[in-house]
């Protein structure tokens, strides 16, 4: 699943209606009524402000709105363009000023898809990596070892006294066999200490 970790902003104009996809980062359903709130404060002289939101590791919180479009002409071709992306903690709200000129429902359809489509296009997506941290007491030509040689290590700290302390994480499959390069590097494996397992947002 992908998440964003910033706002993003996109504007279309559809036969002179003005379509805005704002793109959102939520962790819960309260980061959601505080931004719809603020929104529509914003926007309180615009026609709709038609939203959906994904939340969950496995996009276990759904919902839409059409806020008075016709039924699912709005919040729900939103809500599938994010699924289709595999987007998850994103909430997308779309204002629509209308410029006279009735689109019916298929080109609502289109018009919110294609509004929400513009934005991510212009989003950082990051996706989960699951690590494993651990620390690592070693010698200088040791450590000098885990710079050249075993590069899937990455130090978060050092400290340097007459051994080096490294704070670390590599990813989950690596960490499997690190004890075993770890002896083949001639580095005390049993100098490691497994701090557990935790995930990071890597850009894609």
């Amino acid at each position: 699943m992908y998440r964003i970790n910033d706002i993003y902003e996109n504007t279309i104009i559809i036969n002179k209606s003005e379509f805005i996809t704002h793109l959102y980062r939520v962790n819960n359903t309260d980061d959601v009524d505080n931004i719809l709130s603020s929104i529509r404060k914003k926007y309180y002289d615009a026609t709709h402000n038609c939203y959906a939101y994904i939340i969950g590791d496995n996009q276990d919180i759904q919902k839409a709105s059409d806020d008075g479009e016709p039924q699912k002409t709005a919040g729900m071709p939103m809500l599938e363009v994010l699924k289709k992306k595999n987007m998850t903690n994103i909430l997308a709200i779309t204002t629509r000023y209308f410029g006279g000129i009735l689109l019916g429902a298929g080109g609502l359809v289109r018009a919110y898809s294609e509004s929400v489509s513009e934005a991510l296009k212009k989003a950082t997506l990051y996706d989960v990596a699951y690590v494993n941290n651990f620390k690592l007491t070693l010698t200088y030509p040791g450590y000098n070892i885990i710079l050249s040689q075993l590069t899937y290590i990455n130090i978060i700290e050092s400290s340097f006294t007459d051994e080096v302390i490294l704070t670390a994480y590599c990813d989950i499959e690596k960490f499997k066999n690190l004890k075993d390069d770890l002896y083949k590097n001639k580095i005390n494996p049993e100098s490691l200490i497994d701090l557990g397992t935790s995930y990071l947002e890597v850009k894609i």
